[in-house]
């Protein structure tokens, strides 16, 4: 995709923010689920498959700086609607740049047209109670754990999820997202992004046909993958503190906002967690001076202010990992 497609995206992305997500958005809090409608303008938008290749219609990786910005665009607008579909952007990249080439002819095209809508269970590969295991069987594999934070439940039809065989080997899945008698969620009540619909999923015994193994990984190659964190979900956060600032009406936040995007995007593995740690806490603030600005209406349940600082709060926790939480931790105690 050239400069112009890219911006196309950045733009669509902030119409859509703005004259949909960011108006509703009270309203959506105050819901148990995010609208389906909201999805579906995504969808539509193409916007599901921007992760994917080009010659799938979209991006693909090689223009993370416009990936982010349309992230932190969505989130400005409304974190619970964006929260779900950032979700979905996993199995397309794990679809893309890791599958069999019959797995990703199979699962690709429909992922990113957005007819197959996605979430991802990444949780339950670390070591703990409950660690979700695989166990080989004929015709498939049968699964036993546990997860948190399976996010878009009952607004997702696909789920990725990661097992650990006896070999520490990772398996990777794409399995329907459908309660069942093996298949067992429970919803938390969450200080933000209620309607997100994010669950815990329990697996007990649970049966995954052999054609829907995307692929194998060693547990100790994927940890270290793991150990940063994502950069891209740090743009959730620069999203929620660029919404700050225009409620705000102030640009005194723009060295800031622009220091923590250029951080995001070109932080190796290794700095992930201090651009990560930096981002949400930019949001913290942000979201604080808007609630003092606002004033005690701030703490009502129709005012952005209460919904963006809870937003912010959240975000200093989501996706953590140690490193993320020791910088947090460096930062606030200094």
């Amino acid at each position: 995709m050239d400069q112009f497609d890219a911006d196309r995206w950045r733009l669509t992305a902030t119409k859509i923010a703005d004259d949909v997500l960011f108006p509703e958005a009270m309203s959506v809090e105050r819901s148990e689920r995010v609208p389906r409608s909201q999805l579906d303008l995504l969808a539509a938008a193409r916007l599901y498959g921007i992760a994917a290749p080009p010659d799938f219609g979209g991006l693909g990786l090689e223009r993370f700086d416009a990936l982010g910005d349309v992230v932190a665009s969505l989130a400005g607008g409304c974190l619970a609607s964006t929260f779900i579909w950032i979700q979905h952007l996993a199995p397309v990249i794990a679809v893309s740049t890791t599958a069999a080439a019959v797995f990703r002819d199979q699962w690709l095209g429909p992922l990113a047209r957005g007819e197959r809508r996605s979430g991802i269970a990444m949780a339950g590969i670390r070591p703990g109670p409950g660690r979700i295991r695989v166990q080989p069987v004929p015709n498939g594999f049968r699964l036993s754990g546990a997860t948190d934070w399976v996010t878009g439940w009952g607004l997702i039809d696909t789920l990725l999820v990661g097992a650990v065989d006896d070999h520490d080997t990772v398996h990777f899945f794409l399995i329907d997202a459908l309660d069942s008698s093996t298949l067992i969620t429970t919803h938390p009540q969450l200080l933000a992004v209620q309607a997100s619909s994010t669950v815990t999923l329990r697996f007990e015994d649970h049966f995954v046909p052999a054609e829907r193994l995307g692929r194998t990984q060693p547990y100790a190659e994927w940890a270290t993958s793991d150990a940063g964190g994502s950069a891209l979900n740090g743009f959730l956060a620069l999203g929620v503190a660029a919404r700050c600032a225009r409620l705000l009406q102030t640009d005194a936040l723009d060295e800031d906002l622009a220091l923590c995007r250029i951080a995001l995007l070109t932080a190796t593995p290794g700095e992930v967690p201090a651009a990560r740690a930096d981002t949400s806490l930019l949001a913290l603030r942000a979201a604080t001076e808007l609630m003092v600005q606002t004033g005690s209406r701030s703490i009502l349940s129709d005012q952005h202010a209460g919904r963006l600082y809870r937003e912010a709060g959240f975000l200093l926790v989501f996706g953590s990992r140690p490193a993320i939480k020791s910088a947090l931790l460096e930062r606030l105690r200094a």
